[in-house]
C-alpha cells in the first residue's frame, strides 16, 4: 500500500511537470541576513545597502529607523533616514533601481490659514550619496507671481510663472504635475545632481490691473517638490505633511569593500556576473536580465520563473524554466521524459524497497541469532549432540506464536512467579491451553545455564506425575518455555487454604504423597542418568483437572553420572525450609537431600502448617523441628491438621508420621530412598483398601470422587514391595487389615 501510495504522489508531480506549472522560484533576500526585513506592521521592504539596526547597513547616510510616535491610528512605524542631516525624512519606498521615494515638505509663503511655520524648505543633501532626481516636478500654486529655486551662492536654478485665474477656485482645485497649466498654479524641471536648493516667492502685479480691487496681494501661496507621476489626491494641498519626492544615490564614491566587505577596489570594476550582479559606472547596480532581487546582497539575485506565464509558449507547447531564461519543448517530448522518469523512479523505490527488506531481514536474523547466543542456544546444540536431550519431544516455537497466546505477555495472565521467571497462561493456534515461562529480564551465566538445564532434563523425562516440556523459544530477548498447562494450581495453595467445597480428604494426601514419590523415584532411578531435583516444595507441585501430582520446576535440577553418589555444589541452592541441613552444611547434594525436602511436604500435608511459620509468640519456626520435636515428646496429635484428624484412622497417621521422621533424619544415609518411600505410601493405600467398607466412618462427596477416580496402578512402572518391612523403622501395616 505504501509503494502503491509513493507511486500516485510521484505520478501526480511528474504530471504537473508535463503541464509546465513550474515549482515557485524563492523569493530573491532584500536585507542583509540576520537583519530585520521591515519596520513591521506590513510597511516598506527594507533592502540592503539600507538596513534597521548595528551592521545591517552600508554607512550611516543609510541606516533607518523605526519611529513608532505617530499618533496615527492604528499606529503603525515609521520608516525615516536616521542621519540628522537629512531632518528624519520618511521614507515612503525604497527601489533596487538606484532611487527612494521620500515625504518632502510644503513650503508655504502666506499663512493660508494653517498655522504651520513658513518657508519650510527640502532637505540639504550636500556631503551624502543623494540626490534630487530629474522625475521631480516644482510645482507652485500661487496667483500673479514668480516662483524661483535658488542655489546657495544666489544662481537661479529653475523658475515659473502663475497667472491669476478665477479667485474662488484658488484653494478647492486639487494641483499637481498633471494638472498644473499656468493658472493659479506653475511647474518647472530641475536640472541633474541637485543637492541643495531654497524655494522663493515674488509677487508680480499686472499693470493692466493696477486698479482692480481684487487685488491677489496676500493670497495663498505655496510650493513643493514632487515626483512627476504623482496622482493628486484631492483639492486644497495646504494640510498635507508632505509630497513624495526622488532621491537617487551616486556608487562612484565606494569601494566594493564598503558596499560587499571584500577587496578594495570600484564596484564597477569587480563585476561578479556569476551572482548576476550589473553595476554601471555611474550610479548603481542591477540585476542581470532574467533575474531579480537586491544587487546588493551576496548572492541576492535570483532567477526569475519566466514559465509562471501559462501562454509563454503557446499551444502544443511546454515551458521549462531555466537559469535567467527559458526552454519551450513539444508536449510529446515532455510525456515521454515524464514516463521515463516515472519508470526510473519505479524501479529505484522497488529497488530500495526491497534493499530495505533484505537489511531488515537481515537485522531480525541476526537480532535472533544474538539472543539465540544469549539464551544459551549453543550450549543447547552441545546437549544435543552429546544424545542427553530427546530432541524428538522438543517443539521451537517463534517470539510471535507466544507474543499471540499470551495476549503479549498481559500481567491479566499470569499464573505465577518464582526464582527463574514468571509463568503465564497462553493458548495456541489450536487452541491448547498451555503454560509459558518467561526468564527473568536478565539472563546470564548460572541462569543461562539453569535455563538450557531445565530444558535438557525435562526433555528426558516421560512420566505421567511429572510436567511435561512442550517445547521452548530461545530467539527472544528473554527466554521462553512452555509446558503443559496443569489447571488446579500448586499443592501448596490446597494446604493453606482449605475449603469445604473441596477439602483436601485424607485419601486425597495420600495418593499425592504416593504419586510425588513415585515421580521422584523415576527421577533418582528409572533414567538413564539420575536426575535430583533439588527444589522440591509444595509450590512446585501441581494439580491436574483430576487432582493428580505433577511435579514441576526444574530450573535447578541436575543429572548425575551413574558412578557418582553426590554433586558438588559451589553454591547453596534451595528454598529456606525445605533444604536438608546436610547439603546446607557440607555442599554435597545426593539423592537424600530431596528426601529430606520430600519429608518437609509430607509434614505439610499432616499438620496443614507452612515449611516456616510464627509460633504463639510470633517467633518464626521451622516445619521440621517443630514437627520432630513433637514426635519426641509425644504431641504429634497436638499439631496435626483437623481434617486429617477426622478422616485418618491413627495407625494410618503414626506410619506416615514415621516416615516423614525418618525422611527428615539428620543423618542423610540413615534416610530412605524414594523408592522405599513410595512403596511404604503404595502399602499404606493399599491396607485402606482393604479395610473394612462396613465401618461407620464419613465419607463426603469429594472424597467417593476421589476413590471414583483412584488409579490402583497409578504406580505401574514400579512394581509395590509385598513386604511391609523396611530398612527405616517403621512397623508393619499388616496388624490394621481386617480378618
Amino acid at each position: 500500500m505504501e509503494v502503491v501510495q509513493f507511486l500516485i504522489q510521484i505520478t501526480l508531480f511528474l504530471w504537473s511537470l508535463s503541464n509546465a506549472i513550474p515549482a515557485v522560484a524563492s523569493q530573491p533576500s532584500l536585507a542583509k541576513q540576520g537583519c530585520q526585513r521591515d519596520c513591521g506592521m506590513d510597511t516598506i521592504p527594507i533592502p540592503y545597502p539600507f538596513g534597521i539596526g548595528a551592521g545591517c547597513f552600508m554607512n550611516e547616510w543609510f541606516e533607518i529607523t523605526c519611529d513608532n510616535s505617530t499618533n496615527i491610528s492604528p499606529r503603525i512605524p515609521i520608516p525615516r533616514l536616521n542621519h540628522a542631516s537629512l531632518k528624519q525624512l520618511e521614507v515612503l519606498n525604497l527601489s533596487m533601481d538606484g532611487t527612494l521615494s521620500v515625504r518632502n515638505p510644503i513650503t508655504l509663503f502666506s499663512d493660508c490659514g494653517t498655522g504651520r511655520p513658513l518657508a519650510e524648505q527640502a532637505p540639504n543633501l550636500t556631503g551624502s550619496p543623494f540626490v534630487f532626481s530629474k522625475r521631480n516636478r516644482l510645482v507652485s500654486v500661487s496667483c500673479g507671481g514668480n516662483t524661483s529655486m535658488k542655489l546657495m551662492n544666489g544662481s537661479t536654478v529653475g523658475w515659473c510663472s502663475a497667472t491669476c485665474g478665477d479667485k474662488g477656485g484658488l484653494l478647492d482645485q486639487a494641483y499637481g504635475p498633471n494638472n498644473c497649466n499656468g493658472s493659479n498654479c506653475c511647474q518647472t524641471t530641475i536640472p541633474g545632481n541637485l543637492t541643495n536648493f531654497n524655494t522663493s516667492f515674488q509677487e508680480v502685479k499686472d499693470p493692466l490691473k493696477a486698479s482692480d480691487t481684487t487685488s491677489e496681494s496676500g493670497s495663498c501661496k505655496y510650493a513643493f517638490l514632487v515626483d512627476e507621476a504623482w496622482v493628486v489626491p484631492g483639492p486644497d494641498l495646504r494640510y498635507l505633511v508632505g509630497v513624495p519626492g526622488v532621491l537617487e544615490w551616486n556608487w562612484s564614491q565606494y569601494t566594493k569593500s564598503e558596499i560587499y566587505g571584500t577587496a578594495s577596489t570600484t564596484i564597477w570594476d569587480a563585476i561578479n556576473l556569476s551572482t548576476g550582479t550589473v553595476c554601471t559606472s555611474n550610479n548603481s547596480c542591477s540585476c542581470a536580465n532574467g533575474l531579480e532581487g537586491n544587487p546588493y546582497v551576496f548572492d541576492g539575485c535570483q532567477d526569475i520563473d519566466e514559465c509562471k506565464d501559462p501562454n509563454r509558449c503557446g499551444p502544443g507547447k511546454t515551458c521549462r524554466n531555466t537559469f535567467r531564461s527559458f526552454e519551450c519543448q513539444s508536449r510529446f517530448n515532455v510525456a515521454i521524459i515524464v514516463i521515463s522518469c516515472i519508470v526510473g523512479l519505479l524501479f529505484i523505490h522497488i529497488g530500495a524497497w526491497w534493499s530495505h527488506r533484505v537489511i531488515m531481514k537481515r537485522k531480525v536474523i541476526n537480532r535472533k541469532r544474538k539472543f539465540f547466543q544469549q539464551n544459551g542456544g549453543f550450549l543447547l546444540e552441545q546437549q544435543l549432540s552429546s544424545g542427553e536431550a530427546n530432541v524428538d519431544k522438543i517443539k521451537l516455537f517463534s517470539a510471535e506464536e507466544l507474543e499471540k497466546a499470551t495476549d503479549l505477555f498481559s500481567v491479566e495472565r499470569i499464573l505465577g512467579r518464582g526464582g527463574q521467571g514468571t509463568v503465564y497462561k497462553g493458548m495456541l493456534a489450536n487452541g491448547r491451553i498451555v503454560a509459558v515461562k518467561k526468564s527473568k529480564s536478565v539472563v546470564s551465566g548460572d541462569e543461562v545455564r539453569q535455563f538450557i538445564n531445565e530444558i535438557v532434563i525435562l526433555s528426558q523425562v516421560i512420566q505421567k506425575n511429572v510436567v511435561k516440556l512442550m517445547g521452548c523459544c530461545l530467539e527472544t530477548e528473554v527466554p521462553l518455555l512452555v509446558y503443559e498447562f496443569i489447571q488446579n494450581g500448586t499443592l501448596s495453595h490446597y494446604i493453606q487454604h482449605q475449603n469445604e467445597e473441596f477439602p483436601l480428604t485424607w485419601e486425597m494426601r495420600l495418593r499425592v504423597a504416593t504419586e510425588v514419590a513415585g515421580a521422584l523415584s523415576y527421577l533418582h532411578s528409572a533414567v538413564s542418568r539420575p536426575i535430583y531435583h533439588r527444589d522440591i516444595k509444595s509450590s512446585n507441585i501441581l494439580l491436574d483437572d483430576k487432582y493428580r501430582a505433577k511435579v514441576a520446576d526444574f530450573g535447578t535440577s541436575r543429572s548425575v553420572a551413574i558412578d557418582k553418589t553426590h554433586l558438588t555444589m559451589t553454591q547453596v541452592n534451595g528454598t529456606f525450609g525445605y533444604l536438608d541441613p546436610e547439603y546446607f552444611q557440607t555442599s554435597q547434594f545426593t539423592d537424600k537431600s530431596d528426601v529430606y525436602s520430600y519429608g518437609v511436604v509430607l509434614v505439610e500435608l499432616l499438620t496443614g502448617r507452612k515449611p516456616i511459620f510464627k509460633t504463639e509468640s510470633q517467633e518464626p519456626m521451622s516445619l521440621s523441628h517443630y514437627f520432630l520435636l513433637s514426635m519426641d515428646e509425644n504431641r504429634l496429635f497436638d499439631i496435626l491438621d483437623a481434617r486429617v484428624v477426622k478422616d485418618a484412622r491413627k495407625e494410618e497417621i503414626m506410619v506416615v508420621a514415621n516416615l516423614a521422621k525418618s525422611c527428615l533424619n539428620l543423618n542423610g544415609k540413615k534416610r530412605p530412598t524414594m523408592k522405599e518411600v513410595e512403596a511404604e505410601l503404595q502399602g499404606i493405600h493399599l491396607s485402606l483398601k482393604n479395610f473394612d467398607v462396613q465401618q461407620n466412618f464419613d465419607v463426603d462427596h469429594v472424597q467417593t470422587r476421589m476413590n471414583e477416580v483412584w488409579d490402583v496402578d497409578s504406580a505401574s512402572t514400579h512394581e509395590p514391595s509385598t513386604s511391609f518391612s523396611s530398612p527405616f523403622d517403621v512397623e508393619p501395616l499388616l496388624f490394621i487389615r481386617t480378618e
